[in-house]
Protein backbone atom coordinates (compact mmCIF):
# COMPACT_ATOMS: atom_id res chain seq x y z
CA UNK A 1 0.00 0.00 0.00
CA UNK A 2 1.20 3.51 -0.77
CA UNK A 3 0.12 6.89 0.52
CA UNK A 4 -1.53 7.44 -2.89
CA UNK A 5 -3.70 4.32 -2.55
CA UNK A 6 -6.91 5.92 -3.86
CA UNK A 7 -9.59 5.17 -6.45
CA UNK A 8 -8.02 7.50 -9.00
CA UNK A 9 -4.47 7.58 -7.57
CA UNK A 10 -5.13 11.22 -6.81
CA UNK A 11 -2.20 13.28 -5.49
CA UNK A 12 -4.76 15.06 -3.29
CA UNK A 13 -5.51 12.06 -1.08
CA UNK A 14 -3.04 10.22 1.18
CA UNK A 15 -3.61 7.03 3.18
CA UNK A 16 -0.80 6.42 5.64
CA UNK A 17 -2.47 3.42 7.28
CA UNK A 18 -5.08 2.03 4.85
CA UNK A 19 -8.00 0.30 6.55
CA UNK A 20 -10.21 -0.87 3.66
CA UNK A 21 -12.54 -2.87 5.92
CA UNK A 22 -13.14 -0.07 8.42
CA UNK A 23 -16.79 0.94 8.88
CA UNK A 24 -16.00 4.66 8.68
CA UNK A 25 -13.56 7.06 7.08
CA UNK A 26 -12.02 10.19 8.58
CA UNK A 27 -10.89 12.88 6.15
CA UNK A 28 -8.23 15.18 7.63
CA UNK A 29 -7.53 18.70 6.38
CA UNK A 30 -4.20 20.37 7.28
CA UNK A 31 -3.52 23.79 8.75
CA UNK A 32 -1.93 26.74 6.94
CA UNK A 33 1.53 25.75 5.77
CA UNK A 34 0.83 22.15 6.74
CA UNK A 35 0.81 18.94 4.76
CA UNK A 36 -1.02 15.62 4.79
CA UNK A 37 1.88 14.07 6.69
CA UNK A 38 0.82 16.02 9.79
CA UNK A 39 -1.92 13.40 10.20
CA UNK A 40 0.17 10.28 9.58
CA UNK A 41 0.39 9.53 13.30
CA UNK A 42 -3.35 9.94 13.77
CA UNK A 43 -4.00 7.63 10.83
CA UNK A 44 -1.84 4.91 12.35
CA UNK A 45 -3.41 5.33 15.78
CA UNK A 46 -6.95 4.96 14.41
CA UNK A 47 -6.21 2.08 12.03
CA UNK A 48 -7.64 -0.52 11.44
CA UNK A 49 -10.88 0.74 13.00
CA UNK A 50 -10.95 3.94 10.92
CA UNK A 51 -9.78 4.47 7.35
CA UNK A 52 -8.06 7.84 7.59
CA UNK A 53 -7.52 10.01 4.53
CA UNK A 54 -5.34 13.12 4.63
CA UNK A 55 -5.64 15.83 2.01
CA UNK A 56 -2.45 17.12 0.38
CA UNK A 57 -2.91 20.65 -0.92
CA UNK A 58 -0.96 21.60 -4.08
CA UNK A 59 2.24 23.62 -3.95
CA UNK A 60 4.00 21.75 -1.14
CA UNK A 61 6.40 18.83 -0.71
CA UNK A 62 5.90 16.36 -3.57
CA UNK A 63 3.33 18.77 -5.11
CA UNK A 64 5.66 21.76 -4.87
CA UNK A 65 5.76 22.26 -8.65
CA UNK A 66 1.99 22.77 -8.80
CA UNK A 67 0.44 26.23 -8.39
CA UNK A 68 -0.61 27.20 -4.89
CA UNK A 69 -4.32 27.84 -4.34
CA UNK A 70 -4.91 31.17 -2.61
CA UNK A 71 -8.70 31.14 -2.58
CA UNK A 72 -10.77 29.18 -0.06
CA UNK A 73 -13.70 28.72 -2.43
CA UNK A 74 -11.52 27.22 -5.13
CA UNK A 75 -9.75 25.01 -2.61
CA UNK A 76 -13.05 23.71 -1.19
CA UNK A 77 -14.40 22.99 -4.67
CA UNK A 78 -11.28 21.04 -5.62
CA UNK A 79 -11.25 19.04 -2.40
CA UNK A 80 -14.91 18.07 -2.85
CA UNK A 81 -14.22 16.80 -6.37
CA UNK A 82 -11.37 14.64 -5.09
CA UNK A 83 -13.35 13.32 -2.11
CA UNK A 84 -16.52 12.25 -3.90
CA UNK A 85 -15.12 8.82 -4.91
CA UNK A 86 -14.43 8.15 -1.23
CA UNK A 87 -17.97 8.80 -0.01
CA UNK A 88 -19.10 5.21 -0.63
CA UNK A 89 -19.32 4.68 3.14
CA UNK A 90 -19.87 6.80 6.23
CA UNK A 91 -17.22 9.47 6.65
CA UNK A 92 -16.40 12.40 8.91
CA UNK A 93 -14.26 15.50 8.40
CA UNK A 94 -11.52 16.76 10.72
CA UNK A 95 -9.66 20.00 10.16
CA UNK A 96 -7.24 22.08 12.19
CA UNK A 97 -7.11 25.90 11.89
CA UNK A 98 -7.34 26.66 8.15
CA UNK A 99 -8.38 23.02 7.78
CA UNK A 100 -11.36 23.58 10.09
CA UNK A 101 -12.63 26.46 7.98
CA UNK A 102 -12.07 24.41 4.84
CA UNK A 103 -13.78 21.41 6.42
CA UNK A 104 -16.89 23.48 7.03
CA UNK A 105 -17.03 24.62 3.41
CA UNK A 106 -16.39 21.08 2.16
CA UNK A 107 -19.16 19.74 4.42
CA UNK A 108 -21.57 22.34 3.04
CA UNK A 109 -20.82 21.33 -0.53
CA UNK A 110 -21.06 17.62 0.17
CA UNK A 111 -24.42 18.07 1.89
CA UNK A 112 -25.66 19.98 -1.15
CA UNK A 113 -24.61 17.02 -3.30
CA UNK A 114 -26.50 14.56 -1.10
CA UNK A 115 -23.30 13.18 0.47
CA UNK A 116 -23.43 14.60 4.01
CA UNK A 117 -20.65 13.70 6.44
CA UNK A 118 -21.46 11.81 9.62
CA UNK A 119 -19.73 14.54 11.62
CA UNK A 120 -17.52 17.60 11.40
CA UNK A 121 -14.62 17.96 13.83
CA UNK A 122 -13.13 21.47 13.91
CA UNK A 123 -9.93 22.31 15.77
CA UNK A 124 -8.29 25.62 16.61
CA UNK A 125 -10.71 27.84 14.71
CA UNK A 126 -13.46 30.30 15.57
CA UNK A 127 -16.86 29.71 13.97
CA UNK A 128 -17.19 30.88 10.34
CA UNK A 129 -19.74 33.50 11.37
CA UNK A 130 -17.15 34.92 13.78
CA UNK A 131 -14.33 34.99 11.24
CA UNK A 132 -12.34 38.20 11.32
CA UNK A 133 -10.22 39.48 8.43
CA UNK A 134 -6.54 38.69 8.85
CA UNK A 135 -3.48 40.21 7.19
CA UNK A 136 -0.61 37.92 8.16
CA UNK A 137 0.06 37.22 4.48
CA UNK A 138 1.14 40.85 4.10
CA UNK A 139 3.89 40.62 6.74
CA UNK A 140 7.50 40.70 5.64
CA UNK A 141 9.40 37.42 5.80
CA UNK A 142 10.96 38.03 9.21
CA UNK A 143 7.65 38.99 10.85
CA UNK A 144 5.85 36.06 9.22
CA UNK A 145 8.46 33.64 10.51
CA UNK A 146 8.11 35.05 14.01
CA UNK A 147 4.33 34.61 13.90
CA UNK A 148 4.67 30.99 12.78
CA UNK A 149 7.18 30.35 15.57
CA UNK A 150 4.83 31.92 18.11
CA UNK A 151 1.97 29.62 17.13
CA UNK A 152 4.16 26.52 17.41
CA UNK A 153 3.59 23.31 15.51
CA UNK A 154 6.73 23.82 13.40
CA UNK A 155 10.17 22.60 14.41
CA UNK A 156 12.11 25.82 15.22
CA UNK A 157 15.22 24.28 13.65
CA UNK A 158 13.52 24.44 10.25
CA UNK A 159 14.00 28.20 10.24
CA UNK A 160 17.77 27.77 10.58
CA UNK A 161 17.99 26.36 7.06
CA UNK A 162 17.68 29.00 4.35
CA UNK A 163 16.61 26.54 1.66
CA UNK A 164 13.79 25.14 3.79
CA UNK A 165 12.60 28.64 4.64
CA UNK A 166 12.68 29.55 0.95
CA UNK A 167 10.39 26.60 0.20
CA UNK A 168 8.08 27.02 3.19
CA UNK A 169 7.36 30.76 3.20
CA UNK A 170 5.45 30.95 -0.11
CA UNK A 171 3.24 28.07 1.03
CA UNK A 172 2.50 29.67 4.40
CA UNK A 173 1.88 33.06 2.81
CA UNK A 174 -0.49 31.60 0.19
CA UNK A 175 -2.48 29.72 2.81
CA UNK A 176 -2.73 32.83 4.97
CA UNK A 177 -3.96 34.73 1.93
CA UNK A 178 -6.71 32.13 1.45
CA UNK A 179 -7.75 32.63 5.08
CA UNK A 180 -7.62 36.42 4.74
CA UNK A 181 -9.87 36.34 1.70
CA UNK A 182 -12.49 34.07 3.24
CA UNK A 183 -15.95 35.53 3.67
CA UNK A 184 -18.69 33.53 5.34
CA UNK A 185 -21.80 33.30 3.18
CA UNK A 186 -24.96 32.66 5.25
CA UNK A 187 -26.87 29.57 4.23
CA UNK A 188 -28.59 26.47 5.58
CA UNK A 189 -26.85 25.03 8.64
CA UNK A 190 -25.24 21.61 8.46
CA UNK A 191 -27.28 18.62 9.58
CA UNK A 192 -24.36 16.63 10.99
CA UNK A 193 -22.99 16.86 14.55
CA UNK A 194 -20.19 19.37 15.08
CA UNK A 195 -17.45 18.91 17.68
CA UNK A 196 -14.94 21.65 18.46
CA UNK A 197 -11.47 20.85 19.80
CA UNK A 198 -9.27 23.59 21.22
CA UNK A 199 -6.30 24.30 23.44
CA UNK A 200 -6.88 26.18 26.69
CA UNK A 201 -4.29 28.83 25.83
CA UNK A 202 -4.75 29.19 22.09
CA UNK A 203 -4.26 32.88 21.18
CA UNK A 204 -6.11 32.40 17.88
CA UNK A 205 -9.50 31.44 19.32
CA UNK A 206 -11.89 32.46 22.08
CA UNK A 207 -14.46 30.31 23.93
CA UNK A 208 -17.29 32.61 22.84
CA UNK A 209 -16.32 32.49 19.18
CA UNK A 210 -15.72 28.74 19.10
CA UNK A 211 -19.01 28.12 20.91
CA UNK A 212 -20.72 29.86 17.98
CA UNK A 213 -20.04 26.74 15.91
CA UNK A 214 -23.27 25.40 17.45
CA UNK A 215 -25.16 27.90 15.29
CA UNK A 216 -23.85 26.22 12.14
CA UNK A 217 -25.60 22.89 12.60
CA UNK A 218 -29.02 21.50 13.40
CA UNK A 219 -27.27 18.41 14.72
CA UNK A 220 -25.62 17.83 18.07
CA UNK A 221 -22.82 20.08 19.28
CA UNK A 222 -20.11 19.41 21.82
CA UNK A 223 -16.71 20.79 22.75
CA UNK A 224 -13.39 19.25 23.75
CA UNK A 225 -10.87 21.51 25.50
CA UNK A 226 -7.36 20.25 26.18
CA UNK A 227 -4.31 21.87 27.78
CA UNK A 228 -2.11 23.71 25.32
CA UNK A 229 -1.85 26.46 22.75
CA UNK A 230 -2.75 26.53 19.06
CA UNK A 231 -1.00 23.24 18.32
CA UNK A 232 -2.18 21.51 21.49
CA UNK A 233 -2.97 18.42 19.38
CA UNK A 234 0.73 17.68 18.89
CA UNK A 235 1.31 17.14 22.62
CA UNK A 236 -2.20 15.78 23.23
CA UNK A 237 -2.18 13.20 20.47
CA UNK A 238 -3.61 10.41 22.64
CA UNK A 239 -6.48 12.54 23.93
CA UNK A 240 -7.37 13.80 20.44
CA UNK A 241 -7.29 10.26 19.06
CA UNK A 242 -9.53 9.03 21.88
CA UNK A 243 -12.01 11.89 21.41
CA UNK A 244 -12.33 11.16 17.70
CA UNK A 245 -12.56 7.39 18.14
CA UNK A 246 -15.23 7.68 20.84
CA UNK A 247 -17.43 9.95 18.74
CA UNK A 248 -16.99 7.95 15.55
CA UNK A 249 -17.92 4.78 17.43
CA UNK A 250 -21.08 6.42 18.73
CA UNK A 251 -22.03 7.52 15.22
CA UNK A 252 -21.45 4.16 13.56
CA UNK A 253 -22.59 1.89 16.37
CA UNK A 254 -19.27 0.07 16.05
CA UNK A 255 -16.68 -0.54 18.72
CA UNK A 256 -13.58 1.22 17.41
Amino acid sequence: MTAFDSPADSPWIRRYAPAPDAPVRLVCLPHAGGSAAFYSGLARSLSPAVDTLAVQYPGRLDRRNEPLIKDMTELADRVVTELLPWTDRGFALFGHSLGAMLGFEVARRLEAKGRPPLALFVSGRNAPSRHRPESAHLLDDRALIEQVKELGGTDPQLFEYEELVRLALPVIRADYEAVAGYRFEPGPPLSCPVTTLNGTDDPKVSPRDTDAWRDHTTGAFDAVVLPGRHFYLVDRHAEVTAALAHRLAALTGERL
